[in-house]
């Protein structure tokens, strides 16, 4: 789906929105308005002729965006600045990464995705609603896609902290290849997050420093706004992971606790056992000086002798509180 809307230069009121492509070569050549362009949920051939045939965009360019990145990047071009940004989702305990690729220009603005994005939708939302607060340039109206796309961080990062503390609640009480399966997992997932969040950081930071001119003087303030939410983002991944590290770490001595226990009961199980086997031992050899050997009652010697042993030696085992 390609969707276009054109502004006023001065006002950024919205004039017109989803004008025939050819059309659109005119608009290019009117100072006086400025326009957004989303091409979305495409073919390549479609997205082709608006990102070549329309705009001329640099064929590097295009190529990045038919071509997914798993790193978020800025380039300059003549006439333009081309980004690369990710949004994140979280569902079933596995982060997903979209894809955004924005062109912005002096009086354009392009983005490419290829499935449905929240911060589009949002924007377009905002702009049908009160064009004039977000659309006066293509920089301010980048900046609000951007605002949008880092607030969807924060859905997903809540419920990877929920999942965190339901994985420290159960830890007591599950298997131990449960924990462990549920703590690797979400720890893959938190590296993938930060792997996504550093790239992002350092694109949004040549934004807010004003490296480039397509962003105003004015506007660099609300970039620097990103990067601080970027920033909030990744000491939560951090935290995250020491938080992951933690639950693994206490898991495993509970572990350490519990073979020690067993450890434990077993040594003075044997230990118990000890005047049996040194008692029936003794009475397995040919000796015949023991009293009542003979006898059919020899017997109860035995027994008594094991018994009185073995209650001596549990009794100072538990006065060593060893038991």
């Amino acid at each position: 789906m390609i969707r276009s809307f054109v502004f006023n230069q001065s006002q950024g009121r919205l004039i017109s929105q989803d004008i025939a492509p050819d059309l659109l070569k005119i608009v290019l050549q009117d100072e006086g308005v400025q326009f957004w362009v989303d091409v979305g949920e495409c073919t390549d051939e479609e997205a082709k002729e608006v990102l070549d045939g329309i705009f001329q965009f640099h064929p590097l360019a295009i190529e990045d965006c038919l071509a997914p990145s798993d790193r978020a990047k800025v380039e300059e071009y003549e006439g333009y600045v081309f980004l690369v940004i990710h949004a994140v989702t979280y569902n079933n305990g596995e982060f997903k990464r979209s894809e955004l690729d924005i062109f912005i220009g002096k009086n354009f603005l392009v983005t490419y995705h290829r499935e449905p994005l929240p911060c589009i939708h949002s924007t377009i939302e905002r702009v049908l609603k009160n064009a004039p607060a977000v659309a006066r340039a293509p920089d301010r109206l980048t900046y609000t896609i951007l605002d949008f796309l880092l607030e969807g961080y924060a859905p997903a990062l809540e419920e990877m902290s929920q999942e965190i503390a339901e994985l420290e609640k159960t830890m007591l009480t599950s298997r131990s290849e449960d924990i462990l399966a549920g703590v690797m997992q979400l720890k893959g997932e938190v590296q993938r997050l930060r792997s996504v969040a550093w790239p992002q950081r350092e694109t949004i930071a040549r934004l807010a420093h004003g490296e480039f001119k397509v962003v105003r003087a004015h506007m660099v303030p609300y970039y620097r706004d990103l990067l601080d939410q970027l920033v909030k983002i990744s000491s939560q991944a951090e935290n995250a992971r020491d938080s992951l590290t933690n639950v693994l770490q206490i898991h495993l001595n509970i572990q350490q606790m519990q073979v020690n226990h067993v450890i434990k009961v077993l040594t003075v199980m044997a230990t118990l056992c000890m005047p049996a086997l040194v008692i029936t031992s003794y009475y397995g050899m040919n000796v015949y000086h023991w009293p009542d050997l003979e006898n059919h009652f020899g017997w109860l010697w035995v027994v008594a002798i094991t018994g009185l042993s073995t209650a001596m030696l549990a009794w100072l085992l538990k006065r060593r509180g060893w038991w």
